[in-house]
């Protein structure tokens, strides 16, 4: 069966008639959240309206007017997407989203919407993907956001939903605005920013006899990047040479030896050409002969450029109980200061 990892604990691959019953206990479990916004939801109350909702997108599928996707979180059902109309010959589609509790706050329902709008883009040549969402759907909004989709209008008093007339807002990308192939490995354009992150933390791994590889700032930075040290009283800020320049001297002279850092949980959120995330890090080593052990946070902003993403800024804290800062001892003199005699 097609599968696409979205995570490593989650896919999104197609929702068949013959998955109503997984899929009517899904919706009970999302009814609360899902209700107020997506009609069929309501009428999917039983085996017999669940079937036939997954049957009405089989349909559309096979017309190819449309298809559903379900959202699967360590083996079970917690969201989906789905192309709730799809013209090939206007080269207009429409794609909406849901997710019951448990799968809320990973990021899920935005990487599968990014899937689908790719595939729509790059292999169906679709000019145009629209959003529609009532103006109260908040959680909405913020997806087609995240997405870059611009917000289009408003249609006053569009639909009557349980005898009440609601408003439509209208979202839409075009082709020439989605980010282009190269910023889209694997499942979306976050895994660019997950590269990044990942050279950047491996940049100052001294462990096994590695040295260092510096340059590696250089090349995930924008030149005019700023990376901030935010740990005590007084920020200290330094330009992309200056902090080259100190950690280099630290995890080459000695002062810093068999030094790693690993980043082991991330919240990542996009804007369309920009994106932020914040990382919880821990972190190892040798300090002036003494083994250390440590946690911290980092806070990173990224822009999008013609080369693919790159870091615009950076600042980090760390756990009280800490050490060390990554890569950068807490007693380090500002930029310009004597260190202090011993």
């Amino acid at each position: 069966m097609f599968a696409l990892p979205l995570t490593d604990a989650a896919q999104l691959r197609p929702l068949e008639p013959w998955q109503a019953q997984e899929f009517l206990a899904h919706i009970d479990r999302a009814r609360p959240l899902v209700d107020p916004w997506i009609p069929w939801a309501t009428f999917s109350t039983d085996l017999g309206s669940a079937t036939a909702t997954l049957q009405r997108y089989a349909d559309r599928l096979a017309a190819d007017g449309g298809r559903i996707h379900g959202i699967w979180l360590d083996g079970t059902l917690v969201g989906g997407v789905m192309f709730t109309r799809f013209d090939s010959a206007a080269g207009t589609c429409e794609i909406g989203c849901w997710l019951e509790p448990a799968g809320q706050g990973k990021g899920l329902a935005t990487r599968a919407c990014r899937a689908l709008v790719d595939w729509a883009f790059a292999e169906r040549g679709m000019s145009r993907v629209e959003w529609w969402v009532a103006p109260g759907n908040v959680r909405s909004v913020e997806v087609a956001r995240r997405l870059g989709m611009t917000r289009e209008g408003v249609l006053r008093q569009r639909s009557t939903y349980r005898g009440v007339r609601r408003d439509s807002e209208v979202w839409s990308v075009l082709a020439e605005e989605w980010p282009p192939p190269a910023d889209l490995p694997g499942v979306g354009y976050k895994a660019g920013i997950d590269r990044l992150m990942r050279d950047l933390f491996g940049a100052f791994t001294t462990t096994g006899g590695r040295r260092p590889d510096l340059d590696v700032i250089r090349r995930v930075f924008l030149p005019q990047g700023l990376i901030i040290k935010n740990i005590g009283d007084d920020p200290l800020v330094y330009d992309i040479e200056a902090f080259i320049a100190s950690r280099e001297k630290m995890l080459t002279d000695g002062t810093l030896t068999e030094f790693s850092e690993a980043e082991v949980t991330e919240r990542t959120e996009m804007f369309g050409s920009v994106a932020q995330r914040f990382s919880d890090y821990r972190k190892s080593g040798f300090l002036y002969g003494e083994w250390f052990e440590g946690a911290g946070h980092k806070t990173v902003q990224f822009v999008r450029t013609p080369d693919g993403w790159r870091i615009s800024s950076l600042a980090w804290d760390d756990e009280p109980a800490a050490d060390i800062p990554a890569a950068i001892p807490t007693d380090e003199p500002a930029p310009g200061e004597p260190a202090a005699e011993e």
